[in-house]
C-alpha cells in the first residue's frame, strides 16, 4: 500500500482535533504554575528582608531558572497548538502529507513541552528541599 494512502487512512480532521483539549489543559496548568511562582516571588520580595535574606539568596537562581523553563514550556505548548491547527487546516484543504507533517511537529513540540515541564518539576522539588533544610537547621 502506498505511504500516502496509509496516512490518509489514519489522518482525518478529528485526529489532530483530539489534541486540542489536552493542549489547552496543559497550557492552563503551565499558566497556573507561573502564577504560583510569581506569587511566591512577590511574597519573598515583601517579606522581612533580614530574616529571609539567606533563603532568598539561595533561591533566586532557582526561581529565575524556573521562570525561564515555564516560559519555554508555554512557548512549546503554544507552538504545538499552532502546528495542530495548521494540521487541521491542511486536512481541510486536502493536503494529507502536509497535515501529517504538521501533526508530527505538533506531537514533537508537545513532547518537548512535557519534558521541559518534568525538568521544571525536578528543580521545584530542589527548592522545596532547600526550604525544608532551612527549617530543620533552625530547629523547628
Amino acid at each position: 500500500m502506498h505511504r500516502c494512502a496509509i496516512l490518509s487512512f489514519f489522518m482525518e480532521l478529528t485526529t489532530p482535533a483530539l489534541l486540542f483539549p489536552a493542549i489547552s489543559l496543559l497550557l492552563l496548568a503551565y499558566t497556573n504554575r507561573f502564577l504560583v511562582l510569581a506569587q511566591l516571588i512577590r511574597q519573598l520580595h515583601s517579606s522581612e528582608r533580614d530574616y529571609y535574606q539567606a533563603i532568598v539568596q539561595k533561591q533566586i537562581v532557582n526561581l529565575r531558572q524556573r521562570i525561564a523553563l515555564i516560559r519555554l514550556m508555554q512557548a512549546l505548548g503554544v507552538s504545538s497548538f499552532i502546528m495542530c491547527t495548521l494540521s487541521m487546516f491542511a486536512l481541510f484543504i486536502q493536503q494529507q502529507r502536509l497535515a501529517a507533517a504538521f501533526f508530527g511537529m505538533s506531537l514533537i513540540l508537545l513532547m518537548a513541552s512535557l519534558l521541559t515541564s518534568l525538568y521544571e518539576i525536578a528543580i521545584s522539588t530542589k527548592a522545596i528541599e532547600a526550604e525544608l533544610a532551612d527549617i530543620y537547621d533552625r530547629g523547628c
